[in-house]
């Protein structure tokens, strides 16, 4: 069904726009994210320091550019701003199709 205008709460995405940038360490955690992977194992991997970490996991969040999954790798949990301090540590990240097309068009 077509709709000439936007309907009340819709969220549309530009498939021509160029995606929005992202920081440098943004760019690492995404590098890491192809597929689901531990805040233990990004820790390891990407190298920065925990509150960086989460700090750039937080930015990625809020641009839909990665899911987070808790408490198992298969239970993907919606991202709450206020709940995810207190979580994302034991949390598991995978990067969306917006957030590799972010990091593969960088």
């Amino acid at each position: 069904m077509y709709f000439p205008f936007p309907l009340p709460g819709a969220t549309f995405a530009c498939l021509t726009c160029p995606p929005a940038s992202v920081t440098n360490s943004e760019f690492d955690i995404l590098d890491e994210l192809y597929f689901v992977t531990s805040f233990r194992d990004l820790l390891q991997k990407t190298s920065l320091p925990v509150p960086a970490l989460e700090n750039g996991l937080r930015g990625l969040l809020e641009q839909d550019y990665v899911k987070c999954f808790y408490p198992d790798p298969d239970t993907e949990l919606a991202y709450e701003i206020t709940s995810f301090g207190a979580i994302a540590r034991d949390c598991y990240y995978l990067a969306t199709k917006a957030g590799l097309l972010a990091h593969n068009s960088r």
